[in-house]
């Protein structure tokens, strides 16, 4: 899961009440909404998860997260505009255990892949290293500002790293370190060969939230829905989701014509949280 900033501004900029905020609120929201949480890194104007949805409540979880981190942060900045981009979070579907491998490594090689400093660990904001993932609960305390005291949210909330589905803590633990040792070491030779150097941890706290990075980001580019390495496994992944667009589309087309108990597809989200259409069982 990726969701940017408005106007790509620094809003997220490290600091130890943001980095607060936002732990304490991830906390929350996956424990509220049953997610597993394997990684995380959250940079200046953008953030990065890598979940489980055991439930099928991703939704309901970033609206919670997006919605509670934005007032929470923008109160801690004396701010009231909109805190994230118009368009809506990204989601995509890791289809194998390499890629789940590869996507926690892209996520916590972000910070050295930006130019920002040489090492993940070197990052100021919220950053999971890989040791974290099985090593128990982590104890998130609620934030002193706009979180009352004595208000319903609990004073602390533990956050767990899992180890992905099927993948014992060791392995995982060992796959994602190699994956992001390479990424890293590769990021490093291409900015030396660009002759460019790290910002660094003092010029990053330096930023103002209000500032936005330099322009010359690509624009409209493919917004992907599934990440899968292998050819045949990315096919199998499409087929999936092309039949389900057309499964949800009949019914669709069914409900408006009057067909109220029309059959909707394993995995429809909003009409069955909030109109209660009939779904099929999961296969």
């Amino acid at each position: 899961m990726t969701r940017r900033c408005a106007q790509r501004e620094l809003l997220l900029r490290p600091s130890a009440i943001v980095n607060e905020i936002f732990l304490y609120v991830l906390a929350l929201a996956a424990r509220r909404f049953g997610v597993r949480v394997h990684a995380f890194c959250v940079l200046s104007n953008h953030f990065h998860l890598v979940v489980t949805d055991p439930d099928a409540r991703l939704p309901a979880f970033q609206q919670y997260l997006g919605s509670l981190v934005a007032r929470a942060v923008n109160a801690s900045l004396g701010r009231w505009e909109s805190f994230w981009a118009p368009s809506s979070y990204s989601a995509v579907a890791l289809a194998s255990a390499p890629d789940v491998v590869a996507k926690v490594a892209y996520t916590l090689g972000n910070p050295v892949a930006a130019g920002l400093v040489r090492s993940g660990r070197e990052w100021p904001g919220l950053w999971s290293a890989p040791e974290q993932i099985g090593g128990g609960q982590l104890l998130v305390r609620k934030p002193n500002v706009f979180f009352r005291k004595g208000g319903y949210l609990p004073d602390s909330v533990e956050l767990e790293l899992a180890p992905a589905p099927g993948w014992s803590v060791e392995d995982f633990r060992a796959r994602i370190s190699g994956a992001l040792s390479d990424l890293e070491d590769v990021a490093r030779r291409a900015l030396a060969a660009a002759g460019r150097t790290f910002l660094g941890v003092a010029r990053v706290l330096a930023q103002r939230p209000s500032a936005r990075p330099a322009p010359g980001e690509p624009r409209r580019k493919l917004s992907p829905r599934i990440a899968a390495r292998d050819k045949w496994k990315r096919i199998e992944a499409l087929s999936r989701l092309s039949t389900f667009l057309d499964a949800y589309c009949t019914a669709w087309r069914a409900m408006r014509a009057g067909v109220r108990d029309a059959v909707f597809p394993a995995g429809t989200y909003l009409l069955r949280v909030v109109h209660g259409v009939r779904c099929a069982a999961p296969a």
